[in-house]
């Protein structure tokens, strides 16, 4: 096993080197041969937080375990471009939920670019184009007549034309990350281009193409963590639901009135407060959560009970400790995360005229 790299993830409150490289060897030690990386060892595979903790390793210089997660992904890939729910942890055709979700499928967008941009390596990106392109052509074809994103499709093919503000909002970034893979190839996307614009749309204008879910604390920062919203508008958004969800010195809310905080959720806003420059606020945030770290496994518990005391479930998720790295990573200024997260880089599409 290399040595991980981690100067950029050490910060003040959050993370020593030393935890930061336990908390790396952690994900690595939860990664399969095969390159698959499930919640924990033992329990089930879904593809977009398998990206999102090969992410992490991409952060940490462990690319060539990243590289392997994607493999995975493109071996594994359904011929419709799509990706089944959840994997179990075990041979890649012992699928333990065969309805297949949109921003699952759309979000290896992310991670290829942010490996790309990680690595440099143009015959990686060259390798999984094909994977991305039918991976977003088959998000694609959920996108309803509102710019929406249908949120999955039934085992039996059955589309679901409902959206998710927290899933449509992740397909927006994916879309946009496409976009950047597709203009490094030179091989432009008008189509996308056109579905990413009415995407952001939806979720800036027409809240009511959605399903209401606004007791999930997913559902107010997403839309800025997924670049759809921005500036005074993402600000104003914060702030409008900060006391809702927000604990002081416990972390963020999963959902509104439950008295439980979750890792994963606290270092998502951590990433969406710093794209919109306020990084004091994310790093607080941060420092919050460190009552989830597990020091003898590097990992983190995934919730917290404040009214119980209790750490609830009693799961170690390789997807909270990739969310908490990415966020340090993009707080200590590495390169590939912060262009992925912050956005200012990433084609926005084109912006229907509508009513905005």
């Amino acid at each position: 096993m290399s040595t991980p790299r981690t100067d950029h993830l050490v910060l003040t409150g959050v993370l020593t080197a030393e935890q930061a490289a336990d908390t790396v060897r952690g994900i690595l030690a939860v990664q399969r041969a095969d390159g698959a990386i499930p919640w924990f060892r033992g329990h089930h595979l879904d593809p977009w937080d398998h990206t999102e903790a090969a992410m992490a390793l991409d952060a940490a210089g462990e690319h060539a375990a990243a590289e392997r997660a994607y493999r995975w992904l493109a071996d594994h890939q359904n011929e419709d471009g799509s990706w089944y729910a959840a994997y179990a942890d075990g041979a890649h055709d012992d699928v333990t939920d065969r309805a297949r979700e949109s921003n699952f499928v759309a979000y290896i967008a992310v991670g290829v670019w942010h490996h790309y941009l990680s690595t440099g390596d143009d015959t990686f990106l060259d390798r999984m184009w094909p994977t991305v392109y039918a991976a977003v052509e088959w998000v694609l074809r959920l996108q309803q007549p509102g710019g929406q994103i249908g949120w999955r499709r039934a085992e039996d093919g059955t589309p679901t034309a409902d959206a998710l503000l927290t899933g449509s909002s992740s397909v927006h970034h994916a879309l946009r990350c496409a976009l950047a893979i597709a203009d490094q190839r030179e091989e432009p996307q008008p189509d996308w281009e056109l579905a990413v614009g009415a995407l952001r749309h939806a979720i800036r204008r027409h809240p009511e193409r959605f399903l209401d879910k606004n007791q999930y604390s997913m559902d107010w920062y997403y839309p800025v963590l997924g670049g759809a919203v921005s500036g005074a508008e993402a600000k104003e958004r914060v702030e409008a639901d900060w006391d809702r969800f927000v604990v002081p010195g416990l972390g963020v809310r999963c959902v509104v009135p439950n008295p439980w905080v979750t890792g994963g959720e606290s270092c998502e806003l951590a990433l969406a407060l710093w794209a919109m420059g306020e990084s004091d606020r994310a790093l607080e945030i941060l420092q919050s959560i460190q009552h989830l770290r597990d020091d003898a496994s590097g990992l983190y518990w995934t919730g917290y009970v404040f009214d119980d005391d209790a750490v609830w479930p009693q799961e170690l998720t390789s997807w909270t400790a990739g969310s908490l790295l990415l966020a340090v990573a993009a707080l200590g200024g590495h390169d590939a995360t912060g262009a992925v997260f912050g956005g200012e880089l990433l084609p926005r599409g084109l912006d229907p005229d509508c009513c905005d």
